[in-house]
């Protein structure tokens, strides 16, 4: 759930698809040929796209309603996304980014499990720190989870199924399992789910405690409280499977 920094660079194939010198086209504020300030049209239609689709879904959402927010001329989403799709598709995976863009932060081998499990909620939390941002991205999702445009079967092929398959064989590493098993698939959406409720029960939480949210430290209070209670999973699990402890590597004695 990391924060991307791509909603000023393309990330789809509609983008930019004038941008080879096709002059006749309007630029994206009613001018010819290009963008005098960069993207900064493009960054406004993402934000502006976001709050209406995540508002109104994409059916009611019109392109000259986002355009108009924007403040830019409506031929600018065919110049920046292609179509209306393309919008919505930009607006729903660029700004949170995709589940696959996390598996880096656990996935690495030579991390200690404590280490994978810090990496793993560090990518729930780090979100959490844009607090208006991520409000309307999570409405977004769940709207796409409700009024189903393909968006949401996409994302969990690309990106939760292969975080979830990387969960999982961490989880084997450090169990010392061969093979995986309904248990362990268990265990590993047991595992996220603790992140995922930071979002799906954020309004929940600032309700009944908004101070569990209400500063950076806090929030990182959540990762370190989210890892304890993961190892602690991991742990029962071991206990339950009766597999051995982990061999700790050997500690250099002092010189």
């Amino acid at each position: 759930m990391t924060v991307s920094s791509a909603s000023t660079t393309p990330a789809h194939p509609h983008a930019h698809p004038q941008a080879h010198g096709q002059a006749s086209f309007p630029g994206p504020d009613g001018g010819e040929g290009g963008c005098a300030d960069g993207d900064a049209p493009r960054a406004r239609l993402l934000a502006a796209a976001v709050r209406l689709f995540a508002e109104q879904g994409y059916a009611k959402a019109s392109v000259r309603q986002i355009a108009t927010a924007a403040r830019v001329n409506v031929a600018a989403i065919s110049y920046y996304f292609g179509d209306k799709q393309g919008l919505y598709r930009a607006a729903f995976s660029e700004p949170m980014g995709s589940a696959r863009d996390d598996i880096a932060l656990f996935s690495d081998p030579a991390m200690t499990l404590r280490d994978a499990l810090q990496g793993l909620y560090a990518g729930f939390v780090m979100p959490l720190k844009q607090d208006e941002q991520v409000q309307l991205c999570t409405r977004l999702h769940m709207r796409e989870m409700v009024e189903p445009t393909g968006m949401w079967a996409e994302e969990i092929d690309n990106g939760i199924r292969p975080y979830q398959a990387e969960l999982v064989t961490v989880l084997c590493r450090h169990l010392g399992l061969a093979q995986a098993d309904d248990d362990l698939h268990r265990l590993a959406f047991a595992i996220v789910s603790q992140g995922v409720f930071l979002f799906m029960g954020r309004d929940v939480i600032q309700a009944i405690r908004p101070h569990l949210l209400g500063s950076p430290e806090a929030i990182d209070a959540w990762a370190a409280r989210f890892t304890d209670n993961a190892l602690a999973m991991v742990d029962a699990e071991r206990q339950r499977r009766q597999l051995p402890l982990p061999i700790q590597p050997p500690t250099e004695s002092p010189a």
